[in-house]
């Protein structure tokens, strides 16, 4: 534990999160540079192997067996509890929770605990407010946004302008408490400009988790429709995991029938994506709905061409014609349409991908972010409250 006396500017900081993994991926700088800062930091999530990393950087760990996708009562009674106790025995300064299902359960475990320094970071209001979803869980979710999130205390990140007018309408807290940051933010000097160069034959990298709500339906289709005309211009690569705790997954057996050798091609999950991005020459997402992808992000720093759909969250990150292209949802007619395009125009190309790093400097940097979040917490302690 840290050792901080009565001058110092330590503080205890619960990052509360479903899976370590998750956390590691999108948080770990947040907590690095509080570390930095003589900050406790505590971590509060499903361990699911990355426990020993974390605590040799300095995160404290305590395990929460949070189930993603439904669960049951009893499942999620325990976490709550578990959530409570912690929150009781370690008394944190700050409490940060990470998407909407953690963030209802934090955020009700720090009122039963009278902890109300909370900050809920909702990265998307995802599947359950996705078009065409159960109309009852909707509802059933915005009731429970209503009851258990609204306290004048808390406050609230939102990736995109949609996300954060819907919480405005919900009228949770006052508006000087809800903050718009673009994402997770990338460390732009790690995932550096890499130059287009002419090939003959391209790669176009599908960087994500394979689901129906991401588009991977939609994409496939698109490749076969124009497999003849880009025939050995072409592969399209999937990074990503088969992710069998979301409800919207494209299971393995159902992937592997509509992949084809040599033209679609599955690569899974990398942990290192850099090389990947670097490697290819355009990056495509055409997710439903979106907070703000940290896949397009990072498309954005490597300086890639993008076609992703003109949906919450993902337009945020292409403006059309400027670094890319946007087409609407569920459309793979005019998703073939704007890959064919970029395929066989490598000025296009070149212009979009040096615009495209541009934006990531203008708005995605990591740096950006950790300043924004530091100022909610430094906001708490001059509060007072």
């Amino acid at each position: 534990m840290a050792d901080c006396d009565k001058y110092s500017r330590c503080r205890r900081i619960f990052y509360v999160a479903s899976v370590d993994w998750g956390f590691m991926s999108h948080r770990l700088p947040l907590a690095l540079h509080g570390i930095e800062n003589g900050d406790e930091v505590f971590l509060l999530a499903a361990d699911t192997g990355c426990r020993e990393e974390l605590e040799q950087l300095g995160i404290h760990c305590l395990h929460i067996p949070f189930v993603r996708g439904k669960g049951t009562v009893l499942q999620e009674m325990k976490c709550l509890f578990l959530l409570y106790k912690y929150f009781k025995m370690y008394k944190p300064d700050i409490i940060h929770n990470v998407n909407l299902k953690i963030t209802l359960l934090g955020s009700l475990a720090a009122r039963l605990s009278g902890n109300y320094h909370v900050v809920n970071a909702i990265n998307g209001l995802g599947y359950c407010f996705t078009d065409g979803r159960d109309g009852f869980l909707q509802r059933l979710i915005r009731l429970l946004i209503r009851t258990i999130l609204k306290a004048k205390s808390f406050s609230f990140i939102l990736q995109n302008p949609d996300d954060m007018q819907m919480i405005r309408n919900l009228k949770l807290t006052n508006d000087a408490n809800l903050y718009l940051i673009k994402g997770s933010g990338v460390d732009l000097d790690e995932y550096h400009y890499v130059k287009l160069v002419r090939k003959e034959q391209l790669k176009i990298l599908f960087p994500s988790r394979i689901l129906l709500d991401k588009g991977i339906i939609e994409l496939i289709e698109a490749a076969k429709s124009i497999r003849e005309v880009v025939k050995g211009k072409a592969v399209f690569v999937l990074a990503g995991s088969c992710d069998n705790d979301n409800p919207a997954v494209l299971k393995e057996e159902k992937l592997r029938l509509l992949l084809e050798s040599g033209y679609i091609e599955w690569i899974g999950y990398q942990k290192k994506m850099f090389p990947i991005y670097a490697d290819c020459d355009i990056v495509v997402l055409p997710s439903y709905r979106e907070g703000l992808p940290k896949a397009l992000i990072e498309a954005c720093a490597v300086g890639r061409p993008i076609v992703t759909t003109n949906a919450v969250g993902c337009r945020e990150c292409v403006v059309e014609g400027y670094n890319g292209y946007l087409v609407p949802i569920k459309d793979s007619v005019l998703l073939a349409d704007a890959l064919r395009k970029l395929i066989f125009d490598f000025e296009k190309r070149e212009l979009f991908g040096r615009n495209s790093r541009k934006m990531a400097e203008r708005d995605f940097s990591i740096q950006s972010v950790i300043k924004e979040t530091f100022y909610i917490y430094d906001k708490y302690q001059k509060r007072n409250i």
